[in-house]
């Protein structure tokens, strides 16, 4: 499934729900569920529909394999009797996807943890300071963690940051967590992926180099924003993860092309390493870091104001940002 978070208008103000994507429609899988459970004659379907198909992103995926399993029960349902159908007490179930906002697909998520995990781009980087990749690069996955209070969503727009002169984009595919697990192997690490998104680690290249340089961070240079969506799709709805083609484009110029089988560690070797000693939880957000080649950085290209940054991987889809606010200084 494609699954989305969407806002919804009503006459006690904005609701957020989970949705999953039918063709140029929107289905509240809570909803759906609850019509389903209503058909089996349950008494108290609403009640039963919010404990194993939560209306929200994060409650969603602490839900486990069961709600994801509910809730495709719960669409093809729906969408077998008609799109047209209501709830048990006349909700609307399928929206156009036209009438609705998109959010990103977890706006609140766990914790956030961005790796840089593809070799070109940090020998790319590296060879910018005048240095070779750090051998320790090579002897675990790498990450920091970024500010998980700040997720946009595909349209939303992102204010110019800081007085940054070196806004750039960065383009990379990010998996989300959906079992609470702790020291797992590699070999079973991928049974704890919930789905992937597109990420766009926003970075303040003068800002995140000047606090880098004493040995910490990154922080202020990133933690502005970081956009994810549009969609979180589930692992069986990619063949191949490593075919996967990355592009991003700016004013609908293409700047950055790769392939994320280009990546040197693995979903999984992030997760088992991230494991170790550690539990990790549904709603965790693991970024691949910069695919080579992904980022402003390594074309000495930078965003201005206005500018409208397009990352797209098929298919998840396409993940835009418009950016807004001052020239800045310098």
């Amino acid at each position: 499934m494609k699954l989305v978070s969407f806002r919804v208008s009503t006459p006690v103000g904005p609701f957020t729900r989970v949705g999953a994507i039918h063709g140029q429609q929107i289905v509240d899988v809570n909803m759906a569920y609850m019509r389903w459970l209503a058909d089996q004659q349950e008494t108290q379907p609403q009640r039963l529909a919010n404990a194993q198909v939560p209306p929200t992103m994060l409650e969603f995926l602490e839900g486990g394999s069961s709600t994801l399993a509910a809730a495709r029960r719960a669409k093809d349902y729906v969408t077998t009797l008609s799109l047209s159908v209501k709830g048990p007490s006349g909700e609307t179930i399928v929206y156009a996807a036209t009438d609705v906002q998109l959010l990103a697909p977890l706006s609140n998520p766990s914790s956030l943890r961005d790796f840089i995990a593809f070799e070109d781009h940090i020998a790319a980087t590296s060879k910018k300071r005048g240095q070779p990749i750090p051998p320790e690069w090579y002897k675990a996955p790498v990450y920091y963690k970024g500010n998980h209070r700040t997720i946009i969503g595909s349209d939303e727009v992102l204010s110019w940051p800081l007085d940054t002169t070196k806004l750039d984009y960065e383009l990379e595919l990010a998996c989300v967590i959906g079992r609470q697990g702790r020291d797992i192997s590699e070999r079973r690490a991928e049974d704890y992926i919930a789905g992937y998104t597109i990420m766009n680690d926003f970075s303040a290249r003068d800002i995140q180099f000047q606090e880098m340089a004493c040995r910490l961070g990154p922080a202020k240079g990133k933690d502005f924003a970081t956009a994810l969506g549009p969609c979180l799709v589930t692992p069986d709805e990619i063949a191949d993860l490593g075919a996967l083609t990355m592009i991003a484009r700016v004013n609908g110029e293409e700047w950055s092309r790769g392939r994320f089988g280009t990546i040197h560690w693995s979903f999984a070797q992030m997760i088992a390493h991230v494991s170790r000693g550690e539990t990790i939880y549904p709603g965790d957000v693991l970024g691949s870091g910069t695919v080579g080649g992904g980022c402003g950085l390594e074309l000495d290209r930078y965003l201005k104001p206005g500018d409208v940054v397009e990352l797209e991987i098929q298919p998840i889809g396409v993940l835009r940002t418009k950016v807004i606010g001052p020239t800045p200084r310098g």
